[in-house]
């Protein structure tokens, strides 16, 4: 007969959770960081791909957006609550604020540095879920993963031209 665990949220035992949560809140606070940067390029942006430029980091943060608040929500799924201070997000984030004062090429290497940094975090916390089973966490961040990729592959692209 198969032993029960000792603590079942969602069938994960409780070290199991917090680990995972520990994994989401680092990735939740380096979006946070590249979300407001994303919002800071989007009204600071000037030259002539001002345009093209405004209007992709405008889609990005929309994209972002949605991905932190799918995170902070399977955190709480788990019982727990998710870092929520800009304070904590900045000093837990691997991902730092940048001046207004970038021109659009510069504002793309960051931000392929940003995702660079992003899809670390997502690869740690899919190995992890993997290694717990948690397919939902694993899916979720999979999914950001393939969005990631591709935005990677089209700054890159862009940031060639130049």
């Amino acid at each position: 007969m198969k032993k029960a665990k000792s603590f079942a949220a969602l069938g994960f035992e409780s070290e199991e959770v917090k680990e995972c949560v520990n994994l989401l809140n680092d990735l939740l606070c380096n979006l946070q960081v590249h979300y407001q940067k994303l919002r800071n390029f989007h009204w600071n942006v000037e030259g002539g791909d001002f345009y093209d430029l405004h209007e992709q980091f405008q889609v990005e943060y929309n994209a972002v957006s949605v991905q932190i608040d799918d995170i902070a929500e399977r955190i709480r799924v788990f019982g727990f609550k998710p870092v929520s201070t800009l304070k904590e997000y900045v000093s837990i984030s691997n991902i730092k604020e940048a001046g207004t004062d970038l021109s659009g090429e510069a504002m793309v290497k960051e931000i392929i540095n940003d995702i660079e940094i992003l899809l670390s975090y997502m690869i740690e916390v899919i190995e992890y879920a993997n290694e717990i089973a948690d397919l939902s966490t694993a899916m979720l961040i999979t999914e950001f993963m393939k969005r990631t990729e591709k935005t990677h592959w089209m700054l890159t692209s862009f940031s060639k031209s130049k």
